[in-house]
């Protein structure tokens, strides 16, 4: 190890006394294999006996190197729009996600999400679609950026398909009164979810849900600047920036950008060791 301090902190006083890089990949996959710093994340509830305002919601790209897994897509349905036949027998749909999530514990909704490598497209800020491969990292973050769960799923998957599972991870380790989402999780079961463990769920409304679309949401949006009137939702609202806040450090300072392992599991190992770095700096931060 070149960084002598850093050698010494870790408790090798001499080059000669570190590991090999096997002994430390070995290790690694021992940390990744039992979860090591998802538990290690868990045990730490300093936030337990506080009562958190806000919980914010957001996911954020996982770029891996390693190739996407090939899955392949259901069956299309072969029958015609429109009221069947007589006679004819039409199969029930299998219910959405979201619909199944509602009647599930939370290790059956873990092990229901995908967590394959896979190639996954957002829009970004500026209404650029991007694509990558690798993983999307959910993250909820309490109020002083503080990390408290997080999942690790394909790259494909949809933002919203976490959200009821990390939402029950996040009730068995604080109490929160708001939760703060984006347009994309803008689903009715996800907000009755939110209110069956007490919260108040503030979801920005996507266009899809509103008589009108973007054109109305704008006019509304208008409206209420040229009459100085704005919301308590919206003023709340604003504290999300929390989570990007927290999803860009992750990156910057703490590896988030620079994954160099293979595999679900290493992949949110890695990402875990950073999670816990960055809350235990945002929390000497907080009590400096």
């Amino acid at each position: 190890m070149v960084d002598k301090p850093l050698r010494r902190l870790c408790g090798w006083e001499r080059p000669g006394e570190m590991p090999s890089e096997s002994t430390f990949s070995r290790a690694f996959a021992e940390f990744a294999e039992s979860e090591l710093p998802s538990r290690v994340h868990e045990a730490k509830r300093t936030q337990k006996e506080r009562l958190v305002g806000h919980i914010s919601r957001d996911a954020t790209a996982i770029e891996a190197r390693e190739k996407p897994v090939k899955v392949e897509a259901p069956e299309a349905s072969k029958r015609r729009r429109g009221r069947p036949k007589k006679g004819e027998v039409v199969e029930k749909k299998e219910p959405r996600r979201l619909e199944r999530q509602a009647n599930m514990t939370l290790a059956e909704m873990l092990s229901d999400l995908p967590k394959h490598c896979a190639v996954g497209t957002k829009r970004n800020a500026k209404g650029h679609t991007t694509s990558w491969i690798g993983y999307k990292l959910h993250l909820d973050v309490a109020d002083g950026d503080i990390p408290v769960s997080g999942l690790l799923t394909s790259a494909s998957l949809h933002d919203s398909q976490a959200a009821i599972p990390l939402a029950t991870m996040t009730a068995g380790r604080v109490i929160n009164l708001y939760d703060l989402m984006d347009s994309a999780y803008d689903a009715p079961e996800i907000s009755a979810k939110s209110r069956a463990l007490g919260h108040v769920p503030i979801i920005d409304a996507h266009p899809r849900n509103v008589a009108g679309g973007k054109a109305e949401i704008k006019a509304e949006a208008r409206a209420r600047i040229c009459a100085g009137y704005e919301l308590a939702e919206d003023v709340r609202y604003n504290e999300r920036t929390a989570a990007e806040r927290v999803n860009a450090r992750l990156k910057d300072e703490f590896g988030g950008r620079n994954v160099r392992v293979r595999g679900h599991a290493k992949v949110l190992c890695h990402l875990m060791f950073g999670i816990v770095a960055l809350t235990v700096d945002q929390l000497m931060r907080l009590i400096n």
